[in-house]
């Protein structure tokens, strides 16, 4: 009953679920139904703009990256074979109809108890974090551990959408938002120590080079529909293709760089009078509470500076994957999802797009580390819920699954006989350590935007220590 009630909702997509899950939050806030169903139907038309230019951009990359990893002659054991494999892999296991109530019963918990400010409404991607429970069962054949496995890491994730909200505000100008996507999210700790090391390093911590920096001092050819255009023409280049498709493929990749904001824009359009009208309710009934709309990371990934750096992370990634002396897995499908995968290396660095690339490069170092050692798990759980292999393909995973450094820290952590269990041990310590270092940072760089004086951004302002 369960399934048949998750798998309908599921095929109802973020479209048609998300205005109808708004209009009920907004009648609920009593915002009245006229301005609630227009705001809800805004949100619709948003997403499937969003999707739409989505589409396109894998669409039109995916091939061309594929196509360059056959020109190179690549070949490895693992093949990487796509996000959407992954998420249709993990609501096909027996933890997933049981994930979905519990994710959200956690959820209202922690809101309750004032333990997070995010409700998350972004069902079609627990995924991510029912893929954490089904690592789990797979792993040790243990529904109970898997269950607890998945709501430890929805639990963090929550945390980590709450720190890093003031950066969705400030930098990508979305107000009220939080993103609590666990394959994303999870990097921010780690890029924000990463951009703090750079500080440290003397010439390096004065390069920078943003999308305003740019147009500046090239005009035309430092503006984001140029950008795309010559990184899409690079990518088609290197892909073998011919001028039409090098042409074709610089036009879409420009086009992608445009409409992406614009569709956002309209999300916000209706998200808007939803967030100020749950704001002013949480005012009247807890007064200083705020709560975070959770929402898809596809709503950020169009800022022009990390759709720059992900273009250019495309021809970098397989070269990586070539050198990396641990890495097994052939990048393929996931080439085209780069866009989400390098979005807190390039927060974290404030656009700055040199910072972004060293961020994202050391992401990548991380997520082939992964892909590589989930492989075997990822593939046992392929043949459990009937996955039809490519031909030739014996071990599957991919950059997205790759991208889960939570749930493969606790999932090693769990077994005192694996070969990786004092690596995770010290990944815990050091991923804790390093989220520690840099808890006030998000704070200190948006001090001015926040409207903190020095003192306040010190920490003396108690007010703001729930942010972290």
């Amino acid at each position: 009953m369960i399934k048949d009630v998750v798998d309908f909702v599921l095929d109802l997509g973020p479209s048609i679920m998300l205005p109808i899950i708004m209009l009920a939050f907004g009648l609920i806030l009593k915002q009245g139904f006229n301005k609630s169903f227009r705001a809800a139907l805004t949100i619709g038309i948003g997403f499937v703009g969003i999707n739409l230019v989505i589409g396109l951009l894998m669409e039109a990359l995916g091939p061309a990256t594929q196509a360059m990893v056959k020109s190179l002659g690549l070949s490895l054991d693992i093949l990487d074979v796509g996000w959407p494999i992954g998420a249709a892999i993990s609501f096909g296991t027996p933890v997933a109809p049981l994930m979905i109530p519990l994710i959200l019963i956690l959820n209202v918990i922690m809101l309750s108890l004032n333990w997070t400010k995010t409700l998350n409404v972004d069902i079609w991607n627990f995924w991510h974090l029912i893929f954490a429970a089904s690592i789990a069962y797979y792993a040790y054949d243990n529904m109970l551990l898997a269950i607890v496995v998945g709501l430890v890491v929805s639990a963090i994730t929550l945390k980590l959408a709450d720190w890093t909200a003031p950066t969705i505000e400030h930098h990508f100008g979305l107000k009220g938002v939080s993103m609590a996507h666990s394959e994303t999210v999870n990097f921010a700790p780690l890029m924000y120590a990463s951009n703090r090391v750079i500080d440290k390093i003397p010439g390096l911590n004065k390069l920078h080079a943003d999308p305003e920096t740019l147009k500046k001092r090239f005009g035309i050819f430092g503006e984001p529909l140029v950008m795309g255009l010559v990184l899409g023409m690079l990518i088609g280049l290197l892909g073998g293709y011919d001028t039409k498709g090098v042409l074709t493929l610089g036009v879409q990749m420009s086009a992608v760089l445009i409409l992406m904001p614009r569709m956002v824009a309209l999300l916000m359009e209706g998200l808007i009078p939803i967030s100020e009208g749950a704001r002013d309710y949480i005012n009247r009934k807890f007064p200083g509470k705020n709560v975070y709309i959770g929402l898809d990371t596809a709503i950020v990934i169009g800022h022009p500076a990390n759709m720059a750096v992900a273009l250019l992370m495309v021809p970098i990634t397989i070269l990586l994957a070539v050198i990396l002396p641990y890495n097994n897995m052939l990048p393929f499908a996931d080439l085209s999802v780069l866009p989400f995968t390098v979005v807190w290396a390039v927060a974290a660095a404030r656009g700055n797009i040199i910072r972004g690339l060293i961020n994202s490069i050391f992401t990548l170092m991380i997520v082939f580390f992964l892909a590589t050692n989930l492989a075997d798990l990822a593939t046992t759980m392929g043949r459990a819920v009937g996955f039809a292999f490519p031909e030739g393909a014996t071990l599957i995973s991919g950059i997205d699954l790759g991208s889960h450094v939570l749930p493969w820290i606790i999932l090693r952590l769990l077994d005192p006989s694996n070969p990786y269990f004092f690596a995770a041990i010290g990944a815990a310590v050091v991923y804790a350590l390093l989220w520690y270092w840099v808890r006030n940072d998000i704070r200190k760089q948006y001090a001015k935007e926040m409207g903190l004086d020095a003192q306040q951004e010190n920490g003396a302002d108690k007010k703001l220590e729930n942010i972290n």
